[in-house]
């Protein structure tokens, strides 16, 4: 099940606001798949109006791979702030991009360099 089409991205105005000028900086601002396609759909409140276990910048994730039955955990971050050996992935990232402003118990479908992957949402939590 594709629950792009279904569920709404929520995200804060601050997300929004720091992402945009990194959604518009290859020029592709409508393939299904990019973080701009995400940003023009998404659902813009406060932070205080921000959904618990809705995913953000600085969530701390854990996914289930739903092929490989694989749990993966990292913090999404700042492109400036990433670093493999501490699990924090750019939102520039596939992935990251795929689960932004997603909630726990969610599924998302998302092409990554591996081809077309199915994620199961397990824990999200945000600071």
């Amino acid at each position: 099940m594709d629950t792009r089409k279904q569920n709404p991205v929520v995200i804060t105005e601050e997300d929004h606001r720091l992402l945009m000028p990194y959604a518009t900086k290859d020029g592709v601002t409508d393939h299904e798949m990019s973080l701009a396609h995400e940003l023009n759909r998404a659902v813009i409140v406060t932070k205080e109006a921000f959904p618990p276990h809705c995913i953000r910048i600085n969530s701390k994730v854990a996914v289930l791979d739903l092929e490989t039955q694989r749990v993966i955990e990292f913090t999404i971050v700042m492109p400036d702030h990433a670093d493999m050996r501490q699990n924090k992935i750019s939102i520039l990232t596939p992935m990251a991009t795929a689960l932004i402003g997603f909630r726990k118990a969610e599924e998302v479908q998302w092409k990554v360099p591996a081809g077309l992957k199915r994620f199961r949402i397990l824990d999200v939590t945000n600071n």
